[in-house]
């Protein structure tokens, strides 16, 4: 859910989720370092959300995703956030 979003969503609408998600693709690209991961896995999402063309053939795709039941899985800064979301539901 993107922070700057400042509608009001009603508990049932709130959640938190764990996501998975497994992309398998080919891809023709200059030499990809591993020095940083964060930038590498980056780089790789957005070509692969670009789409497929000649420099990119996406092989296989899966999406796993589970609404935690115990919030307490969670960060403490998402169990602030997500309060903060339905307690701002409740005011609207």
């Amino acid at each position: 859910m993107d922070s700057s979003t400042n509608r009001a969503l009603p508990d049932s609408d709130v959640g938190i989720y764990e996501c998975e998600v497994r992309l398998k693709f080919r891809i023709i690209e200059e030499q990809l370092t591993m020095t940083n991961k964060e930038s590498l896995v980056e780089t790789l999402v957005d070509a692969f959300a670009y789409g497929s063309d000649e420099y990119l053939e996406a092989l296989d795709s899966a999406v796993d995703i589970q609404q935690l039941q115990d919030v307490g899985q969670a960060s403490p800064q998402m169990r602030r956030q997500l309060i903060r979301l339905r307690n701002s539901s409740r005011l609207a």
